[in-house]
């Protein structure tokens, strides 16, 4: 190890992954696409393929017990991981569950968390098949490695985006962000006073995507009954403008994004305006909303136009035009991606 000290905040979580990675070279022809997309891509056959993700759940850096029943943090851990799969176009079937956890939680507790598990895991049609539990001495950690499976025809990457391609977001964004405004704000009122009880009424929309979000499995079916194939995918995560980003950035292509296009619940502008914050920018850079971003051909437009699940938000460019945001007055800022970052402090 060299005496120079780079602080991992200046990576950043993908450049740190990129760093760290890049050296690596896939030994095996059954690897058809490692590291750099929401799945790992395995060949079983000529038409076959498995899907393979992780991702770990951290207390005190992706959730806080405080406001975070176990049986939520149980069915988001495995929702979270599904989304992976669904933004390969793909279909999750098996998971695996590591635990880490501290002798301050009683079995009960842990009972509560895979109740969690086991309704996601119906409700998303997946089998728990293994796993591992070890002891902590900071509290709670989930590591969930979930397995699914495509047709290789039928998988989208992040780096098929083509210019003139349509981008489309599923559901409504920026909800997940402003159910975490509201959970941290009470935290903050109960902390000066435990008397006080939290004010939540109104909000159960935006809470419970933040405490529960779903991964949009139906959408996958909604594109095959479409007849649709993406020609890239990502699931938003870190928000909107930092996954736009990265399918610009595989891809090779720009990209317009038209403020007025990007959908937003009433509810979820109404309290980012209570907050003093501006709706679109929510949007942009708030994540946790696990909804999909894909791009298709404009042949596709009358197919994807009208329909309740989908928003055409924007389109693709040439790589040198770059990644711009047209805002309401027909303006161009350049994209800036400044959503959830797992290593800052």
């Amino acid at each position: 190890m060299s005496d120079q000290r780079t602080e991992l905040e200046k990576l950043g979580e993908f450049g740190l992954i990129e760093h760290l990675t890049k050296d690596f070279v896939n030994q095996n022809p059954s690897t058809s696409c490692g590291i750099g997309d929401d799945a790992a891509v395995i060949s079983i056959s000529d038409e076959d393929a498995k899907l393979i993700s992780t991702d770990m759940l951290i207390e005190g850096v992706h959730f806080n017990l405080m406001y975070m029943p176990l049986k939520h943090l149980g069915y988001k851990a495995v929702a979270v991981n599904v989304s992976d799969i669904c933004a390969m176009n793909g279909t999750a079937e098996q998971i695996t569950v590591s635990i880490a956890v501290s002798n301050r939680f009683p079995v009960e507790a842990l009972e509560e968390l895979y109740d969690g598990i086991r309704t996601a895991c119906s409700i998303y049609n997946v089998d728990l098949i293994g796993g591992d539990t070890t002891s902590s001495l900071s509290g709670l950690s989930i590591s969930i490695t979930v397995i699914g499976s495509a047709k290789k025809k039928d998988i989208a990457y992040r780096s098929g985006a083509k210019e003139n391609d349509l981008l489309v977001a599923t559901g409504d964004l920026g909800a997940a962000y402003m159910g975490l405004q509201i959970l941290e704000r009470e935290k903050v009122v109960y902390n000066a006073n435990p008397e006080i009880q939290p004010d939540l009424d109104g909000h159960d929309y935006i809470i419970e995507r933040q405490l529960k979000p779903e991964a949009r499995h139906d959408i996958i079916l909604f594109l095959k009954e479409l007849g649709i194939k993406p020609t890239s995918m990502i699931d938003i995560s870190d928000g909107l403008a930092s996954e736009i980003m990265h399918i610009c950035k595989s891809s090779k292509v720009g990209c317009h994004v038209y403020d007025e296009k990007i959908p937003i619940d009433a509810k979820t502008s109404m309290t980012a305006i209570e907050f003093n914050l501006d709706p679109s920018t929510c949007a942009l850079n708030g994540g946790e909303d696990y909804e999909l971003l894909f791009t298709v051909p404009q042949s596709d437009f009358e197919k994807v136009k009208g329909n309740p699940h989908m928003s055409i938000i924007g389109h693709m460019t040439n790589e040198a035009d770059g990644i711009y945001f047209i805002d309401k007055s027909g303006s161009s800022l350049e994209l800036q991606a400044q959503g959830w970052s797992h290593l800052n402090d």
